[in-house]
């Protein structure tokens, strides 16, 4: 009897551990599979639409840019299905956008890139580039409507080059808030953001151009 008992309780024991073995240990590793397929994926796509957007900037013939950086949407699509919360397909495809003249359409994409939810994930260089870009195409859609809100998006990307001490980047925020004060009559204020740029950028075309534009008027 008491021998039965033994070999209950074992056949017992090593069901519940068949159990527990089946329920639970698969879960992480087959998690981490599937994450790490899932980064893959989006990664491979993402390396086409990169290199199908370069190619469009860099080709002359209007059609075909213009071919290519649809076939580079198709490619960000594929990354945002399996990666929704990334930012940076967002980001690429705000550049695919602007490159076939949908402007509106370019900023939106921006502002879902740069949205609360996205962009604590999305690396300070391109948060830096986006919200420069995102000043840029607020001006180019309706520049009296959105310039007080490009002001916000580039004094926020000055501080971060100043942190990440990215001075190409520094200089198009400056030149690009000179911009902004000239359109609002704040002649003092842009013909400093010009001089902050030249600073930076002594051989700035834009930033010179607009300092003197700023000292005639």
């Amino acid at each position: 009897m008491a021998t039965d008992i033994i070999i209950q309780s074992a056949i017992l024991l090593l069901t519940l551990a068949i159990v527990f073995a089946i329920r639970y240990v698969p879960k992480t590793p087959t998690k981490h599979r599937t994450d790490h397929r899932a980064t893959t994926q989006t990664q491979r796509h993402l390396t086409r639409a990169t290199q199908l957007l370069s190619r469009a900037k860099s080709n002359p013939q209007r059609d075909q840019s213009q071919t290519l950086a649809k076939t580079a949407i198709a490619e960000i699509e594929k990354a945002l299905s399996i990666s929704p919360k990334d930012p940076t397909p967002h980001v690429l495809k705000s550049l695919a956008l602007d490159l076939l003249d949908h402007k509106g359409s370019a900023l939106r994409s921006l502002d879902l890139a740069l949205a609360s939810t996205r962009v604590k994930s999305l690396p300070e260089k391109e948060r830096l580039e986006a919200l420069v870009r995102r000043a840029e195409l607020k001006l180019a859609v309706n520049k009296k409507r959105r310039v007080d809100s490009a002001v916000t998006d580039l004094e926020e990307a000055v501080k971060v080059s100043d942190e990440m001490e990215e001075d190409g980047i520094k200089t198009r925020a400056f030149c690009l808030l000179g911009v902004c004060y000239e359109l609002k009559g704040m002649r003092d204020e842009s013909r400093k953001a010009f001089e902050e740029a030249l600073k930076v950028e002594p051989d700035s075309t834009m930033a010179r151009q607009g300092l003197e534009r700023v000292s005639l008027s």
